[in-house]
């Protein structure tokens, strides 16, 4: 096998298997560790290593951006690392994992939605996967079959956080943000993250901190988000974005789910019931068609910049 190809399989089984399980660590996370200031901490450390390793490499030149451009990152890191993270770590406190990954596998379907709202022309058939997929969700988010009895508010907080992460992902190709997609992800993750460890600190959270009752696994689950799921899998994502078809690299958004439904079923024994599979196979197939319809499949090339930038905003929240 040539060696770009291993390479290319490798950064794909990266992105399905760490950022599938990313929904499983943070339920392992909450359990001890308060939600807000877990995902904000968590998003300040990434966004700063990152930023540690641009300036060694680049110098402190490469965050030379504008007003502009800081107050477009923070817009878009407010929506997507507290809005669509932070709110989806606040769920998963009695929501499970495999659930919570199922309802936040619909955002490709929520930017239909904004582009419609935009007055954007949709084609008929995309409108009509969207349709199926949101059947889908409702079929999750209905009394009577919810796994573990999961409790409506969290699920609603979950809808609210898929909105909001695809709000991110809608604007983020409409707004100022720096052309370096490294240093514009960097700024959102540190932004970001800084106002989730506010909002924990408004909450409450700190005042009630007792890290001595951090469990040893909650305090793994916190270091696998940080390291795996913001350091690993991104790199991964940014060069499969620049070395791979768009095309190819969407299907993260129709394996993950999958995965995280089987991890948690397997490590932390979460229900799956028949609506589950239901809603499951119904929200899987309508994100890979309304995925394969508004992704083309072109010769291999390398993004532009704005091509890359739009991908990993509308990356879903791991």
């Amino acid at each position: 096998m040539p060696r770009r190809t291993l390479l290319v399989w490798l950064g794909l089984a990266t992105i399905y298997l760490v950022w599938g399980s990313t929904y499983l660590a943070i339920r392992v996370m909450v359990e001890t560790v308060p939600p807000l200031l877990g995902a904000g901490f968590r998003f300040v450390a990434a966004g700063a290593l990152f930023a540690i390793w641009i300036v060694f490499r680049r110098g402190w030149r490469a965050f030379r951006v504008s007003r502009r451009e800081l107050i477009a990152a923070g817009g878009i890191g407010v929506l997507l690392m507290a809005g669509g993270n932070g709110l989806v770590t606040v769920a998963e406190q009695d929501a499970p994992s495999g659930l919570a990954a199922l309802i936040i596998a619909a955002i490709p379907l929520w930017v239909i939605v904004f582009r419609l709202l935009w007055r954007e022309r949709v084609p008929a058939a995309t409108l009509g996967g969207v349709g199926l997929g949101f059947a889908g969700v409702s079929l999750l988010v209905a009394p009577g079959d919810r796994p573990e009895d999961a409790p409506l508010w969290s699920l609603l907080v979950l809808l609210l956080a898929a909105a909001s992460w695809a709000a991110g992902s809608f604007l983020s190709s409409r707004v100022p943000l720096p052309d370096d997609v490294v240093v514009s992800a960097t700024l959102e993750m540190l932004l970001g993250g800084g106002l989730l460890v506010v909002a924990g600190s408004l909450a409450g959270e700190a005042t009630e901190l007792d890290p001595g009752a951090f469990s040893g696994r909650s305090l793994a689950a916190f270091a696998y988000l940080v390291f795996a799921g913001s350091l690993l899998a991104f790199t991964a994502y940014v060069w499969l974005l620049q070395t791979t078809p768009i095309s190819t690299v969407a299907t993260y958004a129709f394996v993950n789910p999958v995965v995280a439904v089987f991890l948690g079923w397997a490590i932390l024994d979460e229900e799956v019931t028949a609506s589950v599979i239901l809603g499951a196979s119904v929200i899987v197939l309508s994100v890979a068609f309304v995925v394969r319809k508004e992704t083309t499949a072109p010769p291999p090339r390398t993004a532009r910049p704005r091509d890359v930038a739009e991908a990993i905003d509308a990356a879903e929240p791991h």
